[in-house]
């Protein structure tokens, strides 16, 4: 298949998004930034880097095995890089969404492990959105709230240093010649449609006939449009979007 993409951090930040890809996968994972002490000495960037490099991997090397699987034994992998130095037991261990699409065999297969969407449209113009709201219905929203809730039953899963979250994620197969295009993005990017007004398709379109820069400028100009304090969290946000077209067996 067909990828193009495009990655930026939030204005006067590094940036822990993390995009990889090949011909017939992607990979879009975004790092979430630890409030305090983490008990890890390496950081975010590092932990998206290899869990992104090592998931890759295991695509490439794993045939056909289910997304789910490969996401476990990379969680597995990184965690043993590790495990020497950093207390991967700490309750504030760096963590990150994980979102991926490969392309075999004439099916499209996916995997969302939380708020980093994936959208599908069809060959007849029709949408499929699949996201982990999970974090989005918290009660709570302090640090002791979502730290209480992450990787728990009744709270919300993502990669850190427990490969079991791989088995929380949302899965699926879709026949490839049913497809037009996909897009897998950060929730920086998504905020054109959950803050800002913007339809799923007219995101795709910018991606597609623009190119994927254009859709991550647009939520700059939207942000710095937008007064400050107008929506809850960061005003700016890293944002990556890569879009997926042209699919072969």
């Amino acid at each position: 298949m067909e990828v193009t993409y495009a990655t930026a951090p939030a204005p006067g930040r590094g940036n822990e998004d993390f995009v990889v890809a090949g011909e017939r996968f992607v990979v879009v994972l975004d790092g979430a930034t630890p409030v305090g002490e983490s008990g890890c000495a390496h950081g975010v960037p590092w932990l998206v880097a290899r869990l992104g490099m090592q998931v890759a991997v295991g695509i490439v090397g794993g045939v056909r095995e289910p997304l789910s699987a490969i996401l476990a034994e990379a969680i597995e992998r990184v965690c043993g890089m590790h495990v020497g130095s950093c207390d991967l037991g700490h309750p504030d261990s760096p963590s990150s969404t994980v979102t991926m699409l490969r392309c075999a065999g004439g099916t499209l297969d996916y995997l969302v492990l939380c708020d980093s969407p994936l959208v599908i449209e069809g060959g007849d113009g029709s949408l499929r959105t699949y996201v982990d709201d999970a974090t989005a219905r918290l009660v709570g929203r302090t640090r002791d709230d979502v730290r209480k809730l992450r990787n728990r039953p009744g709270g919300f899963w993502v990669a850190s240093t427990d490969p079991a979250a791989a088995e929380h994620a949302l899965t699926g197969s879709v026949d490839a010649a049913e497809v037009r295009r996909v897009a897998l993005m950060t929730d920086g990017l998504s905020r054109l449609v959950d803050r800002y007004g913007w339809t799923w398709s007219q995101v795709l379109d910018v991606a597609e006939g623009q190119g994927p820069g254009a859709a991550v400028r647009a939520v700059r100009e939207a942000e710095v449009a937008t007064a400050p304090g107008a929506f809850p969290g960061k005003r700016h946000d890293d944002a990556t979007i890569a879009l997926c077209r042209a699919f072969t067996p």
